[in-house]
């Protein structure tokens, strides 16, 4: 190996890393002479590297001692030299973990884990989605994308951060898109409604450019970018618009009942669940249907047909074999 080309390797490696293959090179070489030099103090040469690292240290056990003049020499050569580099390579070991951390509150640490979250967007929705996953499942990873956010504290929010914009294919695959198991795209809060669906419609091109079959779930705030948002590839299209006006239609012309937070708590407590009609149901009432569907603790909500959401129907509503069910099965199942 030449010496331009051990240094296009040496002086590329991280600092740490550099520091300790010096620092490991002076104690053997300082171990190595100290052997020869003095043979019957120091037997071997690992009696002299334990002596070098020792005395460099500024440990000093005692244990191995040299005797003569140049041995002496050569320990207090140690001493400026091994010492020196023992305590920057400790300052650089710890300087290091503490920009490590500040690297991540700050969101320039790629994410190297599989089977993760990835969340797009940071606002409230955000937050209690998040804090709804980690409480059903504190193992799970998340990824927060955000160009909003200057930084995130890891232990205010247990999450991996990356600041950056998500339409970009470099933070995307920082946030290791293609190991993911499911992306979530909040609406941006800092932009008008329309601005907001075209910066989201971009996220999903860049998310599928990256990931043919990661389901993508996305926020669309106006009902004439939802067939944009499918053709730009999502999975899954929210409506979040669609579903406060209803709610507050409940509250309007319900002012008894609490609409909205019968379906906060059943959201939290429930989950839906399509199916297509199993051959034993078809032709049968839906009383039926819903008395034997709830003996596994399914309720049977309604169906679906032809496009067309049918709710609570009488109780002789006949079920088809192109139905879909809606069922409502506890979380914990």
């Amino acid at each position: 190996m030449t010496l331009e080309i051990f240094k296009h390797i040496y002086f590329r490696l991280p600092i740490l890393i550099r520091l300790f293959l010096t620092i490991l090179v002076v104690m053997v070489l300082f171990g190595t002479i100290i052997h020869f030099i003095e043979p019957e103090q120091f037997p071997t040469i690992f009696d002299g590297v334990w002596w070098a690292v020792v005395t460099g240290a500024t440990v000093g056990y005692g244990d191995y001692v040299p005797l003569t003049t140049v041995g002496r020499l050569i320990g207090i050569v140690l001493i400026l030299t091994g010492g020196g580099l023992l305590t920057f390579y400790i300052t650089q070991f710890a300087a290091s973990t503490v920009q490590h951390e500040n690297d991540l509150s700050q969101g320039k640490v790629a994410y190297k884990g599989e089977n993760h979250i990835i969340l797009i967007g940071w606002n409230e929705r955000t937050r209690i989605l998040m804090d709804t996953i980690l409480k059903k499942d504190p193992k799970a990873e998340i990824v927060l994308i955000d160009q909003t956010l200057s930084q995130m504290s890891y232990r205010h929010f247990p999450i991996h951060f990356i600041h950056g914009d998500p339409t970009d294919d470099y933070f995307l695959q920082k946030a290791n898109i293609q190991k993911a198991t499911k992306v979530v795209i909040s609406g941006d809060n800092h932009k008008n409604e329309k601005q907001s669906d075209n910066q989201s419609i971009l996220t999903v091109v860049a998310v599928r450019g990256n990931n043919e079959f990661i389901p993508i779930i996305v926020e669309i705030m106006t009902m004439n970018q939802v067939d944009n948002a499918v053709r730009a590839g999502a999975s899954t299209i929210l409506r979040p618009n669609d579903f406060m006006s209803a709610l507050l239609y409940q509250e309007v012309f319900k002012s008894r009942e609490k609409p909205f937070e019968t379906v906060i708590h059943l959201l939290k407590k429930q989950q839906f669940q399509h199916f297509k009609t199993p051959a034993k149901f078809i032709n049968q009432p839906f009383i039926e249907v819903l008395y034997e569907m709830k003996q596994k603790n399914h309720l049977l909500l309604g169906i679906l047909r032809e496009e067309e959401w049918i709710f609570n129907p009488s109780h002789d509503f006949v079920i088809n074999e192109d139905d879909i069910l809606i069922t409502s099965i506890p979380w914990q199942t």
